[in-house]
């Protein structure tokens, strides 16, 4: 499965690049990230949680960054440390200026068994609902 997703945002590159470059403040604006939690140098444990009608699925991956250009893109991949074959995770976001503001794009990539078309629906609605919670979360750290 291939996802991938732009927001124009209102705010400079250097106020955006921040929000997609850190784990640690996915869960203020991603809602399908509940937790994020330091595990090594530029690794962390994701917790992951989907609700669809009565059901929900959890899932916690280690991710780590594996890529970084300061103020342009950053990719993170999991790397689990248990010796075990997983299903590829990989998490892109690449921002760019615009007049008066940033574009992100952010992509996903999971390489496991096909997801069921509700799944992947679930997904869509997260992404369109992340978009406005990233713009708050930014505008609520700009007026503190």
């Amino acid at each position: 499965m291939d996802v991938s997703a732009s927001l124009d945002a209102p705010f400079p590159t250097e106020l955006v690049f921040p929000w997609v470059a850190d784990l640690d403040r996915y869960p203020a604006w991603l809602d399908i990230v509940r937790s994020v939690a330091p595990d090594g140098e530029g690794a962390w444990r994701v917790d992951l949680r989907a609700r669809l009608g009565p059901f929900s699925r959890s899932k916690r991956l280690r991710m780590v960054r594996a890529e970084l250009v300061d103020g342009v893109s950053v990719r993170f991949e999991r790397a689990e440390t248990d010796g075990r074959e997983h299903s590829p995770w990989v998490l892109g976001g690449v921002v760019a200026e615009l007049d008066g503001g940033t574009r992100v794009t952010m992509s996903l990539h999971y390489g496991g068994g096909g997801l069921p078309s509700a799944v992947e629906h679930l997904l869509g609605g997260e992404i369109e609902r992340s978009k406005r919670r990233l713009i708050e979360a930014i505008s609520a750290a700009q007026q503190r």
